[in-house]
């Protein structure tokens, strides 16, 4: 209760310090005391952009904060943009926990000393951030490894803060105009799950192995290998991996990657996440993105730190590739059509108003370089347009959002002059024929085939039942009638069976003889 107090109190002079107040207290529902508020407090000086006032608070504040600004700048449909791009600029800047700590939460949690464990551990960490810190080791056997380490004591931090920040955002629910338009508590929701599931690290070791797997096959994205014998909820051990940052452009260029290709190949990434895997990595900063310079991988994607992954189901992957397709065709009523149908918009809701409105968002960023573009602009656009349409904004959909505006990031340090459009076209025209084409049907064929293959043999003998059920009745002229008609609807529905099962079975045909000898491979 002490610790609680303690930290109100802070929270309450570094807010008033950077004036945070008078950020809320220009919606108040009560104006004559946001005056009040303001007269007591005249000699604070608020002359920089409020903005940067709330970035720097939340730094002071600590980790749990600056993490919770991190999740704020992604909501652009809640922020208003000069606060989400100031709160965009935050980074995890944490002094590392003593050596010994991380030693003792491994020896607890792995059930022996790092010297028995490794053959080598190099107690200095080599990167810190808010949840936990990395340092690098080499197994028995010779293979190099990174150790990352749970801070210690975070589950009771992260539910203090937490806990206030539940408080004050009911207060300012109550208190600010905007309040429950802003949907604090549940933003503040959201932040409490997503910083719990971090706090495991064995749902990152397993989000790493996931993505590791999806891209077994690629020569685009290095993700590192998982030692499961050497993890736990609190440490997490896996392959070392060496590259250059990828905010490092100089260093790539002397190194030989081709910075235009390094675009290009992280688009295809993304889209490939997105709509092959349905699954994709939603904290593509550069300080989790390294670029490999080994002969044999040059210019390959190395991804670090899965504890925030993103999944689409198939409807969601269905929907995202209509309307980017529509996009890229220009094809505004699609996209409207698109809203409604799904029910994002309401089904009052008018086609050609709709339509014009994303038109006047989307036709201006077209034919341009990525360097003349914003998304984050776009986004906001966009998201003004969904409230005045009362489009709901999905919450699978906050992740992509984020990853997105990472992605605009990288784009802008690597090529500017990336044609983001031209890019991504081609991959979702291929993904839309493979999903909607004849490749498409036979897949989900084959799919399906099990299902079929146990319903078939059933048919003679569930129609053997209901006759003999229906015969157990009674001899009456009536139970007789009925006897022949259920007699003949069965024949006919086993007719009908036999023809649609040798129409597939022709139809399978024709398509696998279409595709090897007709289509061109889609490569």
């Amino acid at each position: 209760m002490i610790l609680n107090s303690l930290r109100l109190f802070k929270i309450i002079r570094i807010v008033l310090k950077y004036g945070i107040d008078e950020i809320a207290m220009s919606g108040l529902r009560i104006p004559r005391t946001a005056k009040l508020i303001k007269t007591l407090l005249f000699w604070r000086d608020l002359s920089a952009p409020r903005g940067e006032r709330l970035r720097k608070s939340l730094e002071e504040l600590g980790p749990i904060f600056v993490k919770f600004g991190q999740v704020l700048s992604t909501r652009r449909d809640l922020m208003p943009p000069d606060i989400a791009n100031e709160l965009a600029l935050l980074q995890d800047r944490v002094p590392s926990f003593d050596p010994d700590l991380a030693v003792a939460q491994i020896t607890k949690s792995l059930g022996a000393h790092p010297d028995q464990l490794f053959a080598s551990f190099e107690r200095v960490p080599v990167a810190s951030a808010s949840i936990a810190q990395v340092h690098f080791a080499t197994l028995k056997d010779g293979r190099e490894a990174a150790v990352k380490v749970l801070r210690p004591g975070m589950k009771d931090t992260i539910d203090r803060d937490v806990a206030l920040m539940k408080i004050a955002a009911g207060w300012l629910e109550f208190l600010w105009a905007d309040g429950k338009r802003l949907k604090a508590k549940e933003v503040v929701g959201e932040f409490d799950k997503y910083l719990h599931d971090e706090l495991d690290l064995m749902r990152e070791a397993a989000n790493g192995s996931q993505l590791r797997r999806n891209f077994a096959d690629s020569d685009l994205l290095i993700v590192p290998e998982m030692y499961w014998d050497y993890c736990s909820p609190s440490v997490i051990v896996m392959e070392r991996m060496k590259g250059i940052p990828i905010s490092q452009t100089d260093k790539l260029l002397e190194a030989g990657v081709d910075l235009a290709k390094l675009s290009r190949d992280g688009v295809t990434i993304f889209f490939t996440q997105i709509f092959r895997d349905g699954f994709f990595h939603a904290d593509m900063h550069p300080g989790n993105i390294l670029v490999s310079v080994e002969s044999a991988t040059l210019g390959r994607y190395i991804a670090l730190d899965f504890g925030i992954v993103g999944t689409l189901n198939d409807y969601d992957k269905d929907y995202l590739s209509q309307n980017f397709l529509a996009f890229f065709r220009r094809d505004y009523k699609r996209v409207a059509e698109a809203h409604i149908e799904s029910g994002w918009a309401p089904k009052e809701t008018r086609v050609d108003e709709l339509e014009a409105a994303v038109r006047a968002c989307c036709e201006p960023i077209f034919d341009r370089p990525l360097k003349d573009i914003s998304f984050g602009q776009v986004l906001l656009r966009l998201f003004q347009t969904s409230r005045r349409f009362n489009v709901e904004v999905q919450p699978q959909l906050v992740l992509l959002q984020k990853t997105l505006l990472n992605i605009e990031g990288l784009g802008r340090q690597l090529d500017p002059d990336l044609d983001l459009w031209k890019t991504a076209k081609p991959y979702l025209e291929r993904w839309m024929s493979e999903q909607v084409g004849w490749r498409g049907l036979v897949d989900k064929l084959r799919a399906e085939a099990p299902r079929y293959s146990h319903i078939f043999p059933q048919l003679p003998r569930l129609a053997h039942q209901a006759l003999t059920r229906a015969a157990e009745g009674g001899n009456n002229d009536a139970l007789l009638a009925s006897l022949i008609a259920e007699q003949r609807a069965t024949n006919s529905l086993l007719r009908a069976i036999i023809y649609i099962g040798v129409g597939i079975l022709v139809g399978v045909v024709l398509a696998f003889s279409y595709i090897n000898f007709f289509m061109i491979p889609v490569v």
